[in-house]
């Protein structure tokens, strides 16, 4: 089992290290671990970037603040959770996709988001491994299941996605919703003017469903009509800018 003394000299031998999830893991926006920030399925891999230290300088705490590899996403873990990591047996290696392969791969995605939403299901903020999604952890989590990693947060994704007008939306791109200045909510073009998004309670349907582009009478639909922000296409998969400068 991995513990924090063992962490420790594995870190000191070799700081360029990557540990594979065994289990579903929690990241969390803070060290005092009350917020959820994203999880990790099994296999992904991850890199530590700080370890909890003590008054004397020993390793001790709570907490560890590690960075995943395929997107980038930096988050903290419980001390508790470091026996479902391992020790990678090789650096992580994003996949590269011709962009005609890329775009061959959308009905995969948007099936896994179809079998998403068939299962019970309810809106979880930061999560990504299911069956309780939020917008763009269910987003990421599609993709990623053909082999396509893209950013964790809405407004990450918007960042990535090449931007396309809304009269060239095919299904498998992406739709953004939000303020003049960010974007906060993502969704699935499927077809026929209608996306299909994981949506909280207070203007949504608290887990996953469909909802149209077109104007109409439903109240969720208009709602996020009404903070529309533009559409994007995913030609790629997301490269990790992790390097050993970033570690401990």
């Amino acid at each position: 089992m991995l513990t924090l003394p063992l962490l420790k000299v594995a870190i000191d031998n070799n700081p360029a290290q990557e540990y594979e999830c065994q289990g579903n893991l929690n990241l969390y926006d803070s060290p005092d671990l009350r917020s959820l920030a994203t999880q990790a399925m099994p296999g992904r891999q991850l890199k530590i970037l700080a370890l909890p230290f003590d008054e004397a300088g020993q390793v001790n705490g709570t907490v560890i603040q590690v960075r995943l590899c395929e997107d980038d996403y930096p988050g903290w873990i419980a001390v508790e959770d470091l026996d479902l990591l391992e020790a990678a047996e090789a650096a992580y290696e994003p996949l590269f996709l011709p962009e005609a392969e890329t775009r061959a791969r959308m009905s995969q995605v948007i099936a896994f988001t179809y079998s998403a939403m068939n299962q019970p299901n309810r809106y979880l903020w930061g999560g990504t491994v299911g069956p309780n999604y939020d917008c763009s952890g269910l987003m990421q989590t599609a993709f990623a299941s053909v082999g396509i990693w893209i950013p964790r947060d809405a407004y990450q994704q918007e960042g990535f996605a090449q931007r396309i007008a809304l009269q060239e939306l095919e299904p498998g791109d992406l739709v953004f919703f939000g303020t003049p200045d960010r974007a906060t909510h993502v969704g699935l073009y499927i077809g026929e003017s209608c996306y299909l998004h994981s949506s909280g309670r207070d203007q949504g349907r608290n887990g996953i469903g469909i909802d149209t582009l077109a104007e109409t009478e439903d109240r969720i639909s208009r709602t996020y009509s009404q903070q529309l922000r533009g559409a994007g296409r995913i030609l790629s998969s997301y490269q990790s800018t992790l390097s050993i400068g970033n570690l401990l």
